[in-house]
Parts: structure tokens; sequence; C-alpha cells
């Protein structure tokens, strides 16, 4: 769950300004709306989590899935490393892993009530609005629980599949106000999964909307969870990153360039009244940063990064590794690995690279670091098999 957002008082039309003295875009962003003035999203959450179709704690089999869930993605290797002070050796190979990594606590819980609902609901049709978590595996699981995904037809989801009476499961990434409202209208089952740091981001854009301030999301335009965040705001621009902008990498510079606009047109002591800055990056995410930063001081060879394609967070563990010139290896399987000394992986900007002879022979030292949507057990997969191409070299 990885953006950030920013909070000014702009005009009501457009941004599209030069740098230095204000923000320099390659093209115009138009201010938008995202909904009608008499309609309230809070109000309308809260009513909807107030029904008696609305479930966002679980059946009471938290127990019995997590059984499962704990059978089907942890690992022992992991478990090993975890043990051995997160470094341990096997032959002439040293596996290093991130001290922070894989599942955050939001993540299992989210995937842990979507297994309750399932044993909740046995006979009856189950949707999902999105992908419960970036993780093409225990999507995968889920849809062989005939869990189904909503259809999208020409980049429009078709709720009209969805009957009465039928359970809809929200993903971990939250939903948009106005698949909600349908979904109310429909009187389904809604079983919510959203992270409560997405509920927290939610929060903070609605107050800053009463504010009269602008929302500058920091995201990609089409995330679930940049889509459902927008759904609550006011006035909006998302900006990707300061590449849309001519500038430099908008993780650290957006909101203080923004800031510094504010500060030039209504003076220092007047800019808290005009701007407003929040780091709504959540714990977990911000772990598995820190922990990446301090895996990559460490001598090694390669590093090795699991995780969704589409996953943000993981994609932010690459570039880590990238900027510290490690050869770093992104896959959202164990089976981007192999046959043989071969590797399909991902590079942060999302070009996909096959290589062959990608690990070098003789003792290795490899980083090892997961995403928040990956399982113990794919993170260790990958592991074997690199081990065992190793072995067969």
């Amino acid at each position: 769950m990885a953006f950030r957002a920013n909070f000014c008082r702009l005009p009501a039309t457009r941004i599209g300004v030069s740098s230095p003295d204000r923000i320099r875009c390659s093209k115009v962003f138009t201010v938008r709306c995202s909904a009608d003035s008499d309609f309230d999203p809070k109000v309308f959450r809260k009513n909807l989590t107030r029904g008696e179709n609305y479930n966002r704690k679980g059946f009471g089999r938290k127990e019995e899935t997590l059984k499962l869930i704990n059978r089907e993605y942890t690992s022992d290797i992991i478990e090993t490393l975890k043990e051995n002070g997160y470094e341990y050796t096997w032959g002439n190979v040293t596996v290093m892993l991130a001290e922070a990594f894989g599942f955050c606590w939001g993540v299992e819980k989210a995937v842990q009530i979507a297994y309750e609902a399932r044993k909740q609901f046995p006979k009856h049709k189950i949707w999902i609005t999105n992908e419960i978590i970036h993780n093409p595996t225990v999507n995968k699981r889920l849809e062989e629980m005939e869990v189904e995904r909503i259809p999208v037809v020409e980049g429009k989801k078709q709720f009209e599949v969805v009957n009465e009476g039928d359970v809809v499961i929200l993903p971990a990434f939250g939903a948009a106000v106005d698949e909600m409202l349908t979904l109310s209208e429909k009187n389904v089952q809604i079983v919510d999964t959203t992270c409560q740091y997405v509920t927290k981001v939610w929060n903070v854009v609605e107050k800053q909307k009463k504010g009269d301030y602008t929302s500058i999301i920091h995201g990609k335009y089409a995330h679930e969870e940049t889509v459902a965040t927008a759904s609550f705001a006011g006035k909006y621009i998302i900006v990707k990153n300061m590449a849309e902008c001519d500038m430099y990498f908008a993780d650290r510079f957006t909101g203080k360039l923004v800031e510094r606009t504010m500060m030039r047109k209504y003076g220092v002591e007047n800019v808290n009244e005009h701007f407003i800055s929040f780091n709504t990056i959540c714990n977990a995410t911000q772990e598995r940063q820190d922990a990446i930063y301090n895996l990559v001081e460490k001598d090694m060879d390669l590093m090795l990064v699991v995780g969704g394609w589409n996953s943000s967070n993981t994609s932010h563990l690459q570039e880590i590794a990238e900027e510290r010139g490690i050869p770093s290896y992104w896959i959202d399987s164990e089976q981007r690995i192999g046959p043989g000394n071969r590797i399909a992986y991902k590079l942060n900007h999302g070009e996909l690279v096959e290589k062959e002879n990608f690990l070098p022979k003789g003792p290795l030292r490899i980083g090892v670091t997961s995403g928040t949507s990956t399982p113990d057990k794919y993170g260790s997969s990958g592991v074997m098999n690199l081990l065992s191409t190793l072995i067969g070299n």
C-alpha cells in the first residue's frame, strides 16, 4: 500500500506551470471532482458498514483458516534463515534474507477473511472486485476455490453479472465508492478485506476535502488503491512520477515542489493555510524498504526480489537494488528460474528480460527479499530453484 498524499488550495480549474517557480508538466492535468456535491462518500460508507449484509471481521473461522494458510504459504527454508540471524549457508552459497519481507499483517488478514468467506458460504456464488492482493499464485488459489473476478470489458467492470444474494469480496486495496454503491443497491453480501491503512488514507482525503483542498495523489493512475482513494476526494490530481512532469523522482520531490510553490505564492508564514503533506506509505511497506537498504550494504553477488509484477511496493524494492548497481532479478514466481542457468525477470521500469547464464560459478552471496503480497513459500521456492541451478552447474 504505497502512495503519498499532499493537499493544497489550488484554483479549481487546472494546473500547468513551469519550473522552478511552479510545477512544470509535459501535459496539462485537469483538476477533477470525484462525486456530486450532494453525495457524501464518508456518510455512505459509514451506513454501509452498519448494514446486516456487510462484514469485515470474518465469520469466526480464523483459527481454521489460518492453519490452512500456514500450510499453503509458509516455508521451512525461511524459518531456517530467520532462526540463524537471517543468513544461512548451503554448500558454497550464502543466502541473506531481508529482516522485513513478505506478507504483511493486512495482506494476511485479507487472504484469511477471503478463505473464511468461502467456508461460510460454501454454496453461494462468490465474486471479487479485483485481485485480492498482487500475487498471481494467491489469486490463482482463490480462483480454484471458485471465487470469481468481476469481468471487465473495455476497461469497465460488468457488475450486471452479480445477482441479489451473491457474495462479493472487496480486496485489500479497497474499492471505489461507485462500486460499493452499486453493490449496496444489488443487496449482496459484502465481505470487506480492505487494509485499515488504506481506509486511514480515505479518512485523511475526506477530511481535507472539507477544507477545500485539492488532493495531489502520488500513485499509479489505474491502480486499485489510487482509484479508490480518489473516489473519496473532492478535487484531485494523480501524479505517477516526476517523469510525467519532466522533473525528478516523485517519491522524494513532488510534495516539496508543491510546498515551495505555495510558499512563493502565499509566503512562508501562511503556507500552512494552503498546503498539508501526509506520508501515507504504510508501516509494512516502509519496513521492507528500510530492510533492503540495510541488506544492500552487505557484500553480495546478486539480489533476488520476489513479488507480483504489478506490485508497486515490490517494484520499489527492485529499484533500490538497481540503484546500488547490484545485479537484481525481480521474479513473480519460482517458475521464472530455469530450465538450466536461465531466468526471466523484470526491471524496475517494467521491461521483461530473459537472461542466460545469470548465475556465476564459484562461492556466491545472494540477497533475498519479497513484497508485502508474497507468501514465504514462494520466496523460498525461488531460493530452492537457485540452489538447484547451482548444483546442476
